[in-house]
């Protein structure tokens, strides 16, 4: 193909949530209200588990991180979608959208990491109650947060960048309201084998690998559950673990729902619904999962609101 007869792109346009003017209103608030939830969630998780002193454990060190790869995607792609609401052609730049593509993948793989992690966290604190401790040691758990970020990172930008690399021309139009790889490489006009093979290879090595642990580590522990007499003590054990097997639920339940159907039953619609679900709804849910269903997440709660209707009480 003569490269002098390609047209490069400088911009693309984003589909957007829907077409229909009668509902941009209605939408733009219901997705800010989702949007500035998750925020407020997201970033009193990261507060409370760095401030609260009851609540430096390894748990609450992987949640921690948890509500940040939350806060990170859903920012990455929840204020664009914003303000595509609001102006007549829903545009991102080259270069923006390269920026969004490599922010979203970071963000998206660290979390698969993060929950496997917190599985393998929840697997020892039930089965290996004694070296819990040496095991899931301080300094374990930072070794591991940053290979799972120096990894996602590798992965983000090798495929950020094959993808950029290559030609983008003719039909500019990207399916989804974001920047992601698959809808960038059916926009491509060379070959496109290569960095087809390096997200199936990367994604797979992901999904499949993760959840494996994730499966595991729970299998583990609900054998360990069953074994214990006292009905009272597994419903404790069990209740330990029962925020994050929820978070892992409704993550994978979507990833498994968005990208392993039949081909029959694919379409645009479903794959924007389900795109909106994990980029924007579950980064909302997740916090309030955790604040609902775990005591000392409550209780942090109560006693941070305590300090601060104290301190107003004294001024």
């Amino acid at each position: 193909m003569d490269k002098h007869n390609l047209t490069v792109l400088n911009e693309f346009i984003l589909m957007g949530i829907t077409d229909r003017p009668e509902l941009q209103a209605p939408l733009f608030g219901l997705f800010l209200i989702i949007y500035m939830v998750s925020v407020v969630g997201n970033l009193g998780i990261i507060i409370l588990t760095k401030m609260d002193s009851k609540l430096q454990t390894p748990m609450y060190f992987f949640l921690r991180h948890l509500a940040i790869t939350d806060l990170g995607y859903s920012t990455t792609v929840g204020p664009k979608m914003l303000v595509n609401f609001v102006v007549d052609e829903n545009t991102i730049s080259y270069s923006f959208c390269a920026i969004q593509l490599a922010l979203f993948l970071l963000f998206i793989i660290s979390e698969l990491f993060i929950l496997s992690a917190m599985s393998y966290d929840c697997y020892v604190a039930i089965c290996h109650p004694l070296l819990y401790t040496v095991i899931m040691s301080q300094k374990v758990c930072r070794v591991l947060v940053a290979i799972l970020y120096l990894y996602s990172a590798f992965i983000s930008l090798l495929i950020t960048i094959k993808i950029f690399n290559l030609f983008f021309c003719g039909f500019n139009v990207i399916s989804l309201f974001y920047c992601d790889c698959l809808p960038l490489v059916s926009l491509l006009r060379s070959n496109t084998h290569e960095i087809e093979l390096i997200i199936l290879i990367a994604a797979s090595i992901d999904l499949i690998s993760f959840l494996l642990i994730v499966l595991v580590s729970y299998l583990l522990v609900f054998v360990a559950i069953l074994r214990i007499n006292s009905a009272e003590d597994r419903h404790e054990a069990f209740s330990t673990c029962g925020s994050h097997l929820t978070v892992v639920v409704v993550f994978y339940g979507t990833l498994i729902f968005t990208y392993v159907h039949p081909e029959s039953s694919h379409s645009y619609e479903n794959d924007k619904v389900a795109s909106i679900f994990y980029t924007l709804v579950i980064p909302m849910l997740n916090p309030l999962i955790y604040s609902l269903r775990n005591k000392d997440i409550k209780h942090a709660i109560h006693r941070t609101w305590n300090k601060i209707r104290n301190i107003f009480s004294t001024t």
